[in-house]
């Protein structure tokens, strides 16, 4: 049964999780203000799944069970699914900024694919079977799941076992016939004070020797040993912050110490030889995730700006360093959402896991665009706002006997537009942009899913280069050495062109896009 925002709130007060905020330890996660911005925005992801009009996107029937489910928890079996996705994080983080449930989708996809791997490799189904036993609970009780992937790593230039502190990975600490122990420390937890469960994923690939460090399982939030040091969601009761007092997101530094894990949700423990195939595998769906989220961002950014040129007094079509301006965010924010398309549509079939994987190249491109340009963006929300918007008085001066008045004259611009609405919009940009919240935007984007080192590294591993190679030394006419095995040509592919196209006959394809939210929806 799919929840509603309200229905998910009340989940979570079946939940004791140890937190601590801000030095203090939190006593209901629900009705602390710290995280009401982050409970508001994964709240969401359950609201638009029973609107009308957005559940042909926001939901999707699984596979596996015939059942109708939340998107954000489906397993992907077409390039329309990766679509529909895609569209489906835009359009929630158009609300939101970040609606995190997201990641939930991308580390499911990662163990499905890793789960029919190692089945292969020993033949057996028994991963298979454990994992879709897990899947189809989760989907059934509509739950938000934690990805606890990053780990603290100690000693960057060591490896997980050779670290003085082996607690700066988590890894196995005892195996018997009832499951595993775990202990150790992950370091940045998205969404993890507010979560219902914590998948807990490698973040490396692995060797043999760190073989204790290859786990991967699902736990409570509140399973005894977690402890989560946590950062307020957002600008919680700050009059200023028009958006990020309403939505935002925290993350934690989740501790485990000694934490059982029952067989039935353990996924693999201590298969090393597979913990880089997903690691690779969830930082694809996850960077094709990241881009429709920061386009939603770019799609608040565009909005706003053009908002606060009218409230200035400009129309920006008339104006050509405006029109210059907010086509150039317009071009960033659908130039990587474009390759999120792409990678979509150039989508490959994970044969063993039957599910459907977006293509590495045009993930990694879209994600390194929207991690090196979000500065831009900023920077072009300032452009075309102005120097008010970090200029102007606090909002208590809008009540202020003594100055109200006077700046509401003598700060109005358009006059066909109230002060009270200029500066509204003038707020609302600093806010994304300018503020504590507008840096904690830039370092997500940058940081969010890897770093661009990262994203560099797989776009060339995964480019055909091999084949441009072939491709000019045919029009030569000749070869540049003999050896066929060069390090230069290894990477080929027969091409994105074919008669099939990039999804299986008859296998389901994008759905219409619903309506933007109206003003009225999205004010409730």
């Amino acid at each position: 049964m799919m929840m509603s925002a309200r229905d998910y709130e009340e989940s979570l007060r079946q939940y004791s999780p140890k937190v601590f905020v801000d030095g203090r330890l939190v006593e209901s996660v629900v009705d602390e203000p710290a995280f009401r911005p982050g409970v508001n925005a994964v709240g969401l992801t359950y609201d638009y799944a029973l609107e009308a009009k957005y559940a042909p996107i926001m939901t999707a029937t699984q596979a596996s069970s015939g059942k109708v489910v939340n998107r954000l928890l489906h397993i992907n079996t077409s390039s329309g699914d990766l679509l529909n996705k895609l569209e489906a994080v835009r359009l929630v983080c158009q609300e939101t900024g970040c609606a995190q449930r997201y990641l939930t989708h991308d580390a499911l996809n990662a163990i499905h694919q890793v789960s029919a791997r190692i089945d292969d490799a020993k033949g057996t189904t028994e991963h298979r079977d454990r994992f879709q036993a897990y899947l189809h609970d989760i989907q059934d009780r509509d739950l938000t799941l934690g990805v606890a992937m990053t780990d603290a790593k100690g000693d960057r230039s060591k490896r997980p076992h050779q670290q003085g502190n082996p607690d700066t990975y988590v890894h196995i600490t005892h195996r018997d016939g009832k499951g595993i122990r775990i202990s150790g420390t992950k370091a940045i937890v998205t969404g993890a004070p507010y979560m219902h469960e914590f998948l807990v994923m490698p973040c490396r690939n692995m060797s043999k020797e760190d073989a204790d460090f290859a786990v991967c399982c699902a736990v409570p939030v509140d399973a005894p040993g977690i402890t989560i040091v946590a950062r307020p969601a957002g600008r919680p009761g700050e009059k200023a912050a028009l958006f990020s007092n309403k939505y935002g997101q925290s993350t934690g530094v989740v501790v485990f110490q000694d934490v059982f894990v029952p067989w039935e949700r353990v996924f693999y423990a201590g298969e090393w030889e597979h913990s880089g195939y997903m690691t690779y595998n969830y930082a694809t769906h996850h960077r094709h995730s990241c881009i429709g989220a920061r386009a939603g961002f770019g799609d608040l950014l565009i909005g706003a700006g053009a908002l606060m040129c009218e409230a200035n007094g400009f129309d920006p079509g008339e104006e050509s360093h405006l029109r210059d301006q907010m086509v150039e965010l317009i071009k960033i924010t659908e130039g990587f959402y474009a390759c999120g398309v792409a990678s979509s549509v150039y989508a490959t079939q994970d044969v063993p896991a039957q599910s459907f994987v977006p293509d590495h190249v045009f993930s990694n491109i879209g994600k390194l665009l929207l991690a090196t340009q979000i500065y831009d963006m900023h920077k072009i929300a300032h452009y075309v706002s102005g120097g008010l918007i970090v200029a102007l008085p606090g909002p208590d001066e809008d009540h202020n006997p003594h100055t109200a008045a006077t700046l509401s004259e003598v700060l109005r611009a358009n006059p066909d537009v109230p002060y009270e609405k200029r500066i509204e919009t003038a707020r609302f940009i600093e806010d994304l942009t300018a503020s504590y919240q507008g840096g904690w935007y830039s370092v997500i984007s940058l940081h969010g899913g890897g770093s661009p080192e990262a994203m560099k590294r797989e776009i060339y591993r995964n480019y055909p280069v091999g084949s441009k190679v072939q491709l000019v030394e045919r029009l030569l006419d000749r070869g540049l050495t003999e050896d066929p095995n060069r390090a230069i040509t290894r990477n080929t592919q027969p091409g994105k062109c074919c008669t099939q196209g990039c999804t299986v006959p008859g296998a389901p394809v994008m759905v219409d896009l619903p309506e933007l939210p109206s003003k009225k929806s999205a004010n409730g």
